[in-house]
């Protein structure tokens, strides 16, 4: 099998499963238990939380451990809108945020806050005026995410945060895709709150860390028990929280190497695309995108037929978020970006690991042009 959809979902390191499973059996003590056994749980995960805190500069107390991106993204939201909801009900996002953002946003609309959806240009990027333009009296919270999910650009977060700190507004920044892929300082770049999945730089599913800046206050949003600083209820995942840890210091300690690596391969995929087939269309910024992301439109062609017969030779692509598949409707990604009608169906997103080689990118190069000029042909 050929991997090419790490943005997706990425395996987990052998290095980070032989740390996890201790807390699946010798050491199953609850972090919440004052005897030895719970205690051992409970310094496992406060060294998991330093690990985190360490690679994106922050502080110990500042993380906060979830099960994901998604809960992540709704906590920070739902988090600062609701303490804050009798005083300021604005909020800006962008119209190519993850759809546990847009989702949210969607809620507090529901719930009588004001959201505002920035534009982005051609290449995914927003407007920096249009966002200054944008802000209000009473704009609580601006979220906009690190790097696109589908298209791979990355935005200029350290000015977005200059911005909101400009005009005393809180910066939330969705970094799911970014973290253990581009280097994050939450103080230079102004960033009060972000979020981040452990399964998307080769940790485990189902564990992710929430961070907000010393001295902000946020609303618990799910009753329980009084664990993670009585903000996210519910018994601690030992094995997960100990893998996170693990992942991201592992994540940055190759980070040098591995960025290099993967961005040439990137370009290297970029360009014979371009050479192989014409037609086609690169979506997102060429230079400013994530190292692994690769994402193409093939003028009238069904992406979804290239998926399944990419998948019958062994080959693993996507056609979009993971999130959204199943759904008939176009990326509202690719038309918030203006891609054409006639290449919105034609679109896959390739994502480039860790395991991958030339070898890798050539076979699924050599198989794609089968596959699409057998299309072509019938």
């Amino acid at each position: 099998m050929i991997y090419l959809d790490h943005a997706a979902t990425t395996a987990v390191r052998e290095e980070v499963l032989f740390e996890m499973l201790p807390y699946f059996s010798n050491q199953y003590g609850n972090a919440s238990s004052l005897y030895s056994i719970g205690r051992s749980s409970k310094i496992a995960i406060e060294n998991a939380r330093l690990k985190v805190a360490r690679a994106i500069n922050a502080n110990q107390k500042e993380i906060y451990f979830t099960s994901g991106g998604s809960e992540s993204n709704n906590l920070a939201l739902k988090g600062i809108c609701y303490l804050n909801k009798n005083k300021k009900k604005h909020i800006i996002t962008s119209k190519i945020e993850h759809p546990s953002v847009l989702n949210t946003c969607k809620s507090l609309e529901n719930d009588g806050f004001e959201v505002t959806y920035l534009n982005v240009d051609s290449e995914g990027f927003i407007s920096l005026e249009e966002l200054e333009n944008r802000i209000k009296d009473n704009t609580v919270l601006i979220s906009i995410m690190f790097a696109n999910n589908e298209i791979g650009t990355i935005q200029n977060i350290e000015k977005i945060g200059k911005i909101a700190r400009k005009y005393n507004v809180l910066f939330h920044t969705d970094c799911v895709q970014a973290v253990g892929n581009e280097l994050i300082d939450v103080k230079k770049m102004n960033i009060d709150l972000l979020s981040m999945s452990a399964h998307k730089f080769y940790g485990p599913k189902g564990v992710g860390a929430l961070f907000v800046r010393n001295g902000i206050d946020f609303f618990k949003i799910q009753d329980g028990g009084h664990q993670e600083k009585n903000k996210r209820a519910g018994t601690e995942n030992v094995s997960g929280i100990v893998g996170l840890g693990k992942a991201i210091e592992l994540a940055y300690k190759d980070y040098n190497y591995e960025k290099l690596r993967i961005t040439e391969l990137r370009d290297y995929c970029i360009d014979e695309i371009f050479k192989r087939f014409s037609n086609v269309k690169l979506n997102g910024s060429r230079n400013n995108r994530l190292a692994g992301n690769v994402n193409v439109s093939f003028k009238n062609i069904n992406s979804e037929e290239l998926l399944l017969k990419l998948d019958e030779k062994g080959i693993c692509v996507s056609v979009g978020s993971a999130c959204s598949s199943g759904i008939q409707e176009p990326s509202h990604v690719l038309t918030s970006i203006g891609l054409m009608k006639e290449y919105l169906s034609g679109t896959l997103r390739i994502t480039i690991g860790m395991e991958n080689t030339k070898k890798d990118i050539d076979l699924f190069l050599d198989n794609l042009e089968k596959i699409i000029n057998s299309i072509k042909t019938k």
